[in-house]
This record gives structure tokens, sequence and C-alpha cells, in this order.
């Protein structure tokens, strides 16, 4: 899934309200939270996930973590906030994805 720049814009808009769902301790990554992430991504399509401060955990390496286990896409990263956006497989939670502007 690639996204053009136009998209992904469209996707900061729609997740600069949400607040994070997600947050990555001192614990760092673990795979029941991948698989919580992937779950929250098909009912809601786009999620936010913070970094707390006492984590060691690089921003980048989670977000390609992240994007790899759940085969996402990281639209932004700013500080310790990463924004991720995944199509619902399932049509009743599909609305980003079917207001995402046409490449």
């Amino acid at each position: 899934m690639n996204l053009s720049g136009k998209q992904k814009s469209f996707l900061r808009s729609k997740a600069h309200h949400l607040n994070p769902i997600f947050q990555v301790g001192k614990n760092g990554m673990n795979p029941e939270m991948l698989v919580q992430i992937g779950e929250a991504l098909e009912k809601r399509e786009l999620i936010k996930v913070s970094l707390l401060q006492n984590s060691d955990e690089d921003v980048s390496e989670v977000a390609e973590a992240i994007e790899q286990a759940v085969h996402c896409e990281v639209i932004q990263k700013i500080g310790r906030v990463i924004v991720l956006f995944k199509p619902s497989s399932q049509e009743k939670y599909r609305k980003i994805s079917l207001d995402i502007p046409k490449k």
C-alpha cells in the first residue's frame, strides 16, 4: 500500500484530533501489543501510538516494527508519537479509507 503525499496529508489532518490509544513504556513492544494494535486498526483504521519518556525504544525502530508486524502504514512520527493507518478489511469499519482522495 503506497499512499501519495496528498493522501498522507489527508490522513494527518484526520489524525490531528486523535489521542494515542497505545503507549510503549519501559518494557518496549511485545507480541500482545502488536495484536492489539492490529485489532484497533481493523476497527478504527487510524490510530496514534505514543512512546513514554521512560521507554528506551527508538521511535523509528518501533514504527518500523509495527509497520512490518501489522502490515500498516506509518503516516507520520511527531516527537514520540506515531500515527498509523490501515484500511479495514471489514466494510462496516471502513470510514476513513473511503474518504481518502484518489491519487
